[in-house]
């Protein structure tokens, strides 16, 4: 019985594989063919060869922004894992607490309600006059792209905790602050990776916004320079570039994920 589980499990990996290079594929190719055909002007949308071509070129030719391809992944990646790192230390404790900690959850949601609806990009002109325009003040703005989700779902996950377990740990003497540790964040977990993805993705998207303060490298400055230059591969290759690297982080979020929560599957039986 175990080994046909296993063998099921391999092949809809296999399947799964098939079908996501299969949609990649099919996507360029129709992109190719748009442009081959003129359905689509090359003036402004460039081939999949040329945006593959430019991959390498950009590797060893600093033009037209100034800076090899990696050196703006490492600027970029410097710069949004920043301000998402202080997002998760500061927005997933502080909605675990608002969750828990009734007194604090209304000392603080007034002031969180007032800025949750805020855009991130708003805080750029607060943040030039408080930080000026270096790596703390585009980190700022991708801190609070991040920040809001990571909150939210800490504090929803904890509100999911299952009253029963909560109503037994309560029975055993257990405290309010060791039921909160051993049974409100472990049944949190799942929001909290949740919010952490949605997070990881507003950081990258607020990327391009928070490096108008002043860059001189980076991906969102890369996409800039070929906007100036009329260069849509150039604008291609940068969109492109973030969006592999968010799947990248996106992923090993999820390894990270299934290693931390491992034991739901021990006590599901599974």
């Amino acid at each position: 019985m175990e080994k046909e589980v296993v063998q099921k499990q391999r092949k809809d990996s296999a399947k799964y594989a098939f079908l996501t290079a299969a949609g990649i594929l099919g996507f360029f190719l129709i992109w190719q063919l748009v442009l081959e055909t003129g359905i689509v002007s090359s003036r402004i949308l460039s081939k999949p060869t040329e945006v593959i071509h430019l991959f390498f070129v950009k590797l060893s030719d600093k033009s037209p922004d100034g800076s090899l391809l990696q050196t703006n992944i490492l600027t970029s990646l410097q710069l949004s894992l920043t301000g998402l790192g202080l997002a998760i230390a500061v927005g997933v404790p502080l909605g675990w607490i608002m969750a828990w900690y009734e007194d604090v959850d209304l000392f603080v949601r007034p002031i969180f309600e007032v800025i949750r609806p805020i855009p991130p990009i708003s805080w750029i002109p607060l943040t030039i006059l408080w930080l000026g325009i270096g790596l703390k003040a585009k980190a700022f703005i991708i801190f609070f792209s991040a920040f809001i989700p990571c909150v939210i779902n800490s504090y929803t996950g904890i509100k999911l905790a299952s009253p029963v377990l909560i109503n037994v740990a309560k029975t055993c003497g257990a405290s309010k602050f060791t039921i909160f540790y051993k049974v409100g964040i472990p049944a949190s977990l799942p929001m909290v990776f949740a919010g952490m993805r949605i997070a990881l993705g507003n950081s990258w998207s607020t990327l391009v916004a928070a490096e108008m303060l002043s860059a001189s490298s980076g991906l969102g400055y890369m996409i800039l320079t070929g906007r100036s230059f009329g260069r849509p591969d150039i604008i291609i290759l940068g969109m492109l570039v973030i969006g592999a690297v968010g799947a990248f982080f996106n992923g090993i979020l999820s390894i990270a994920e299934k290693k931390v929560l491992a034991w739901r599957k021990t006590n599901d039986g599974k």
